[in-house]
């Protein structure tokens, strides 16, 4: 079961299509322990990505974000480096419901006016049951689009996995 609420810090790239050999290129794809892959998280963007994520914080970043090849590798290096959610104005596809369906991360899409009000290190606080998105260090308050209602009894259950119908 997936907690409604969340906290953390914000790791800001305002950068469109952000594809999966960025995230987590190709040649670290033999790797099968998810802790040496996190190492490699957002290296094709900025190597020292993983020295700076800490458990429960949020990507924001522009929009198609993960397109590419269809790698689950993409959203498990970004969960095992310690990103909750990815918020976004929108996600390719495949690496939505990669995400999704494992339980790795959240893909959170946001208005572009959104990414544009939130900064890099900002502490927000995310309520999925409500779609609101709380920035704690501005006070400002924006909204997130709700999860269709099977993408959420997905969401609620951590995954595809533990999904029942």
């Amino acid at each position: 079961m997936v907690v409604s609420m969340m906290k953390g810090i914000v790791h800001k790239y305002n950068v469109a299509n952000i594809d999966t050999d960025v995230i987590i290129p190709g040649p670290y794809l033999k790797i099968h322990d998810h802790k040496e892959l996190a190492k490699h998280a957002l290296e094709g963007l900025d190597p020292t990505f993983p020295d700076k994520v800490r458990k429960g914080d949020f990507l924001v970043t522009g929009s198609n974000f993960g397109c590419g090849s269809s790698r689950e590798h993409a959203p498990i290096a970004l969960s095992y480096a310690g990103v909750k959610a990815v918020l976004a104005p929108s996600f390719a596809r495949i690496f939505y419901r990669n995400s999704i369906d494992g339980g790795y991360l959240l893909p959170i899409e946001i208005t572009e006016s959104t990414v544009d009000k939130i900064s890099d290190r900002d502490e927000i606080e995310i309520d999925i049951k409500h779609n609101k998105i709380a920035n704690l260090t501005t006070s400002e308050f924006y909204t997130m689009k709700p999860f269709p209602e099977l993408i959420a009894k997905i969401v609620e259950a951590g995954g595809l996995m533990n999904f029942k119908i």
